[in-house]
């Protein structure tokens, strides 16, 4: 399905990126595993993808400082000579309320989350159109779409992440690049699991499939979009929430 590409997934060390990350790898697209710090599972996530029989690429770099971005795509170029799929899943949380949050809370947020595919988008634009061809997938929430109280900085990220996907797609339409977005709900993570139970058993009351979602429910969706099966979708934001947000 995927055979021969060359994926490009951010934050792929663990939690969604990881399984985006091995979902297309078992579609047969070879993988750049970018990471900013978990070196020991961004090897363990390389293993993985080899054992599949592709190849992979393992770089670390902070999305959010353009130099370390635009490193990223380079390297990504010149091991694999084209990048067909770009995924930019890489983000951060903050939580809390406003009259707690510090300006260094907003601002790393809207660096990593907001600013950080900026600067992937600004790097790997110009590749995918001189290719006329290309797959982007932006990583957004139900929370950009809905808001969430003590999310003041990560719904603004994840909002904006919303209006660049659209304002991108727009911009390479013509140039045979697909851009689009998905937003996960209450997704099973690294994130959710300090969460109590009886929160957790309160969220999937409220969500229609009875059910907190998966790393890999986003995977599939992530799959389809940068797969030949979506070439006449764009500019679209795609809610992976069971529901939760209609």
């Amino acid at each position: 399905m995927l055979k021969g590409k060359c994926a490009i997934v951010t934050g792929a060390s663990r939690g969604i990126g990881k399984a985006i990350a091995l979902k297309l790898a078992s579609l047969g697209a070879n993988i750049v595993i970018n990471y900013r710090s978990n070196e020991k599972e961004a090897l363990e996530v390389e293993s993985q993808i080899k054992d599949m029989g592709v190849e992979t690429l393992c770089v670390k770099g902070d999305i959010s400082k353009a130099e370390e971005a635009l490193k990223l795509i380079a390297s990504a170029k010149e091991k694999f000579g084209s990048i067909d799929i770009m995924v930019n899943n890489a983000g951060i949380t903050k939580d809390t309320l406003i009259l707690r949050m510090k300006e260094e809370d907003f601002d790393s947020v809207i660096d990593v989350n907001l600013k950080g595919v900026f600067n992937c988008l600004k790097a790997i634009t110009p590749i995918m159109v001189k290719q006329k061809y290309g797959k982007i997938i932006n990583l957004s929430s139900v929370v950009g779409i809905s808001g969430n109280a003590g999310q003041v900085n990560y719904s603004a990220s994840k909002a904006g992440v919303i209006g660049m996907t659209k304002s991108l797609a727009k911009e390479v339409g013509s140039r045979g690049i697909n851009v689009n977005a998905v937003a996960p709900g209450y997704i099973e993570t690294d994130m959710t699991e300090a969460l109590s139970e009886k929160y957790k058993e309160e969220m999937k009351n409220n969500i229609p499939l009875k059910r907190l979602g998966t790393a890999n429910d986003v995977a599939e969706v992530v799959a389809f979009l940068a797969s030949e099966s979506s070439n006449y979708v764009t500019g679209q934001v795609i809610q992976v929430d069971g529901g939760m947000l209609m």
